[in-house]
């Protein structure tokens, strides 16, 4: 028995976004798991930059926020 689901037969719906942090001024490359409302925060920044190591995980409700870009 697994903890994890097991996504063999589901597909996951993942949208692409784009924003920006006003109080870091970092912008950040999302992807939004649809169904669980959850997101991946990525910083755009040039590679070996401390700030690009902060990968985020949280819980998010589209609806309820501006984005720059969608893609």
């Amino acid at each position: 028995m697994s903890v994890v689901p097991s996504l063999k037969n589901e597909s996951i719906s993942i949208s692409m976004f784009v924003d920006w942090c006003k109080y870091k001024n970092i912008f950040y490359n999302n992807l939004y798991l649809e169904d669980y409302d959850w997101v991946i925060k990525m910083p755009l920044l040039p590679r070996g930059s401390e700030t690009q190591k902060e990968i985020k995980l949280k819980k998010f409700n589209l609806t309820k926020y501006t984005y720059l870009l969608s893609y």
